[in-house]
């Protein structure tokens, strides 16, 4: 073989190699996702149809393997494994997204809101800054929603801040910080995992805990617990994260539709929370929860006493450029909010 053929065929290799590539690189990407959600809820089901919706936008290229039930571990334990590579995604509450980046917990600064609209006119103007800061770390934010309004659930009645102080509280393990700003407000918190959070009630470990109506009702962590305070302490802010190396290996030209179809994902669990809520609580009430009420004196009684571990919660449980620019973005709102009625 001449010189010249030689240089011919190593030019058909080369150029046979590059066709080849995207051949090479159509083979599937796996991603798996982990979260507490319950297999079957209502959250599960629209998460089943976003692993359907990007497998039909792929066309196969992409497949989500899902894994709920905290099967996985709870939030902190499905933060870890994404960082050792054994799972690629996780759908998040506040307790696992803080492993990440503390700033979210700013979006769940207690009796700091007073409703939806409230805390997102505070994520719309903290989401830029939140994304990049998750991006820094090695993730991808694909879509912002919430489990509802955390209340308090307990075992004996419990409408002011003395009566809960009396009760046990659990507190998620690991968040030292956390559960010193309970101490610092007067409460007895007693870290432990989420998942053993069941059997911590049925043998009173814990007597009281902190979630939304439908996440008490759909784990039934209710029956151990028959009293839930009526009153909007924090909202249960959540996420869904992909491990950003993941994210690159998924084609560039499918990754906005992906994306799309998440973020459309979030608002469709948004908005069935919200309308869930009132259901949720009367199917509670039916099966004997009761409400107890919380006039407005209690609950600036409650106000005051929560404020009394906020210089712990600024700095501490978050930075405090989060803290402040959430408060700050709070008050901008209702300023604006205020001036629209006029």
């Amino acid at each position: 073989m001449t010189r010249r053929h030689t240089t011919l065929f190593a030019l058909v290799l080369a150029l046979l190699a590059a066709f080849a590539l995207p051949a090479q690189g159509q083979a599937p990407v796996t991603v798996k996702m982990a979260t507490l959600v319950p297999e079957n809820s209502s959250w599960f089901l629209v998460l089943k149809e976003v692993a359907n919706d990007w497998s039909r936008i792929s066309n196969g290229k992409v497949r989500v393997l899902l894994y709920p039930g905290g099967r996985q571990g709870d939030d902190p334990d499905v933060v870890r494994k994404m960082n050792l590579g054994t799972l690629n995604a996780g759908v998040l509450t506040s307790a696992g997204l803080g492993e990440v980046e503390r700033g979210v917990y700013a979006l769940s600064i207690p009796m700091a809101f007073a409703d939806y609209e409230e805390v997102y006119a505070v994520l719309e103007k903290m989401r830029p800054k939140l994304e990049a800061q998750f991006e820094e770390k090695g993730f991808i934010v694909l879509n912002w929603a919430d489990g509802g309004w955390n209340h308090w659930f307990t075992k004996s009645a419990a409408a002011t801040p003395d009566e809960m102080k009396k009760l046990k509280l659990f507190s998620w393990a690991g968040d030292m910080k956390t559960t010193e700003a309970y101490k610092k407000m007067g409460f007895d918190p007693r870290p432990a995992p989420s998942t053993e959070l069941i059997t911590g009630l049925q043998t009173g470990l814990f007597e009281s805990f902190l979630a939304p109506p439908q996440v008490a009702l759909i784990t039934r962590y209710y029956e151990q617990t028959k009293y839930m305070t009526d009153m909007k302490v924090q909202i249960l802010m959540g996420a869904t994260i992909i491990k950003k190396e993941t994210w690159e290996k998924i084609p560039a030209d499918l990754r906005p539709k992906l994306m799309a179809s998440a973020r459309t994902a979030g608002d469709k669990l948004q908005r069935s929370i919200r309308d869930s809520y009132q259901r949720d609580v009367d199917a509670m009430k039916k099966a004997g929860l009761v409400v107890v009420p919380v006039d407005a004196r209690t609950r600036e009684m409650w106000r005051r006493s929560v404020e009394v571990g906020y210089p712990i919660i600024r700095g501490g449980v978050m930075p405090a450029d989060a803290f402040d620019d959430a408060l700050r973005y709070r008050d901008e709102y209702r300023r604006q909010k205020g001036a629209a009625k006029k």
